[in-house]
């Protein structure tokens, strides 16, 4: 963070804190001076290493369970007070064409991916109204949004709803001082990719003009961006961190 755009020990919630990219985001909030509460269904390494800071907040929920989620929330502005932002980073993700996926698997990709991100949002932006301090909600939805991909014609429904989900959400609440931005990353090297063949990567690496896979530290500045004042006239917005593969 530069000294225009402080993070003044502004809190920010993070759901799906524990592992790979918001792993990364928590770790470089907390560089920036931010205090940060996140959770997850499971404990990791990261999280257990993390519990002796006094501006980080971990407890276990389920973004498909309401009540687990509400819970977290108390106990976090219980700690921090209202949040300044929130990141919707947590969601689940599948292969597979539409025609042969089993329905409880759609079932829990939308309980996940949309009814999980949304009530979740609605929780906060409650809060943040109350507070009457402005705020900043950023979602992470995927190039899969933008760009056809085999096999992720679910996932896409449910990246693609974030995204129409930020810009009207961004309407709403711009009067109130709250900016609602996205950012749609692409493949990156996570567990993401551990999926693929050797075939699928090399596609993938094909479209890429910078040749390479992404990895969680390529979104982090973005991310850092939309939350400082330095990004205070900027909502609606989806910006692509893919290497070029959609130019």
């Amino acid at each position: 963070m530069t000294s225009a755009s402080p993070a003044n020990g502004r809190h920010i919630t993070i759901s799906g804190g524990s592992q790979g990219l918001g792993q990364a985001i928590v770790a470089a909030l907390l560089d920036a001076g931010y205090r940060v509460s996140t959770f997850s269904r499971n404990r990791s390494d990261f999280i257990q290493t993390m519990t002796s800071n006094e501006r980080f907040f971990y407890a276990p929920a389920d973004l498909a369970d309401r009540s687990s989620v509400s819970t977290f929330l108390k106990s976090a502005e219980a700690a921090f007070g209202p949040p300044y932002g929130l990141i919707n980073c947590a969601a689940m993700g599948t292969h597979g064409v539409l025609a042969t996926m089993p329905e409880d698997l759609i079932r829990k990709l939308l309980l996940v991916n949309v009814e999980g991100t949304l009530q979740l949002t609605k929780l906060v932006v409650r809060r943040m109204l109350v507070a009457r301090a402005g705020g900043v909600i950023l979602n992470i939805s995927s190039i899969s949004s933008l760009r056809g991909f085999k096999g992720l014609s679910v996932y896409a429904f449910t990246k693609g709803g974030m995204d129409a989900f930020t810009r009207a959400l961004a309407r709403e609440l711009g009067e109130q001082r709250i900016r609602v931005n996205s950012i749609a990353p692409g493949y990156y090297d996570t567990e993401m990719t551990h999926t693929l063949n050797e075939s699928q990567k090399n596609q993938i690496l094909r479209r890429t003009p910078l040749k390479r896979f992404g990895v969680p530290e390529d979104v982090v500045g973005s991310v850092l961006f939309f939350l400082s004042d330095q990004a205070s006239f900027i909502t609606g917005q989806t910006l692509v961190v893919d290497g070029g593969s959609i130019v």
